[in-house]
């Protein structure tokens, strides 16, 4: 890094060059360290192992936060990852040729879902559900897409603000401008809410014969109304839409493959990424061959979808992922949490909110005027204590329980000093720096 001279609290001093540099400070707006901790954030990392991350002064710090945005499954640095990468690195991760594990790959998928008969590949989760519109529009030859939930960052999804600003506040990241996203996709991507089955009616209502696909996540924060899930499946089957789960985050956590299979509803595609392969990029578009195939009558192509590393990540991690029962263990480490957040609650006498399946657990300051503070002040005591924390956890298979009993030592110390200050009303007070950033906010 040409000119910058690493010092003590360098991660800020180079975060304020990154904002110089890049537009936004960081390339994913779920890393920036306004979200968590404004001015004190260790920012960037040197060196991540396990459930432990150094930054750039040295200091070790416990992630029991959201573990590299969900994707580190197994833990950073998994050494049976790690190995099968670094012998497809020595054997070259690129060729002319085509490397057989996108083969392989393709067939433990459909193992997996016996549903799926076809694979195409991406390496991130936002272009791999761009690939799964295109793939259903061109399969319907229609325009519009009936969504729930949140689904990156491409045009067709950030349509749905251009006829309403606030669509999309209610799926996951509030204040996403459409600016750049061309006025003509207007009403083509249509919002209805999770287990609100009469939203996704009107749209239907609303759209003739033209609803291309239905996408949503079939769990994440909620679990599914009674006969939802096969209702949004009929629903798909009666219009010829394509029904698109979107296992991005939570394929990979309840078990070995999509959250789908637990629930018994069959999609025609489901996309795959983050815990996939541990870190390593790699995505997966799974489908029916009726409706993948239509793959082959749009351009759908590119260079590094090709490459090795990615392919051979994702097999060491799911065969290992399957073979350690990895998912039973998530879901310990996630509940053991969810529990001493609520007892630490109960017991001090603040009112918390906790959501989520147990492997990607959060909790919220419900009804507080100064919530947001008092989840700044919570990661700022935290972090003081050396974890990586916010009002998440995704939960890793390196976590074990020694991780969760001290972490929880210092959660139930934090929310004793909160309960106190917001008695007083001093929770602003007690901050060293700015109030964290809610949702997308435009950077100076």
């Amino acid at each position: 890094m040409k000119g910058i001279m690493i010092t003590k609290s360098s991660g800020q001093a180079l975060y304020e060059i990154a904002k110089r540099l890049i537009p936004g400070g960081t390339q994913l707006l779920s890393k920036r360290p306004e979200l968590f901790l404004p001015e004190q954030w260790p920012s960037y990392y040197s060196k991540a192992k396990g459930v432990d991350a150094w930054d750039l002064d040295g200091h070790k710090y416990i992630d029991m936060s959201v573990c590299g945005i969900g994707a580190t499954v197994l833990g950073f640095a998994d050494p049976d990852v790690d190995e099968a990468v670094c012998h497809a690195i020595a054997n070259g991760s690129m060729a002319t040729l085509n490397c057989p594990e996108e083969v392989e790959l393709a067939e433990l998928l459909c193992e997996l879902h016996p549903w799926a008969e076809m694979v195409r590949y991406g390496r991130c989760g936002g272009e791999s559900m761009a690939i799964a519109v295109r793939i259903a529009r061109a399969k319907t030859k229609r325009d519009i897409v009936a969504f729930c939930g949140y689904h990156g960052w491409h045009d067709w999804y950030l349509a749905a603000n251009l006829a309403a600003g606030d669509r999309l506040d209610g799926h996951l990241l509030p204040g996403l401008e459409p600016a750049g996203v061309p006025r003509a996709l207007s009403g083509t991507a249509l919002p209805f809410h999770y287990n609100k089955i009469d939203e996704l009616k009107a749209i239907v209502s609303a759209s003739g014969n033209q609803l291309a696909a239905v996408i949503m996540e079939p769990v994440r924060d909620n679990e599914p109304a009674n006969g939802f899930l096969e209702e949004v499946r009929r629903i798909a089957t009666d219009t010829g839409a394509v029904l698109i789960f979107d296992e991005v985050t939570s394929g990979w956590r309840l078990n070995t493959g999509g959250i789908h299979l637990r629930y018994g509803v069959t999609p025609d595609i489901a996309v795959f990424a983050k815990g996939m392969s541990n870190g390593y990029p790699m995505a997966a578009i799974i489908g029916k061959a009726r409706v993948m195939e239509a793959a082959q009558t749009t351009f759908i192509s590119s260079t590094y979808w090709t490459e090795r590393i990615g392919l051979v990540a994702a097999l060491a991690t799911i065969r290992k992922h399957r073979r350690c029962d990895v998912s039973t263990h998530l879901e310990e480490m996630g509940r053991l949490v969810q529990d001493g957040w609520r007892a630490a609650a109960s017991r001090t006498g603040l009112k918390v909110s906790v959501t989520g399946i147990a492997p990607l657990a959060h909790f919220s300051f419900a009804g507080y005027e100064s919530g947001p503070a008092m989840h700044t002040l919570f990661v700022q005591m935290m972090l003081e204590r050396g974890f990586l924390a916010r009002n998440s956890f995704y939960a890793m298979f390196a976590h074990q329980r020694h991780h969760v009993t001290a972490y929880l030592v210092a959660v139930n110390e934090a929310f004793d000093q909160i309960a106190a200050a917001e008695a007083k009303g001093g929770v602003a007070a007690l901050l060293k720096g700015p109030v964290a950033h809610s949702g997308f906010r435009r950077l100076t």
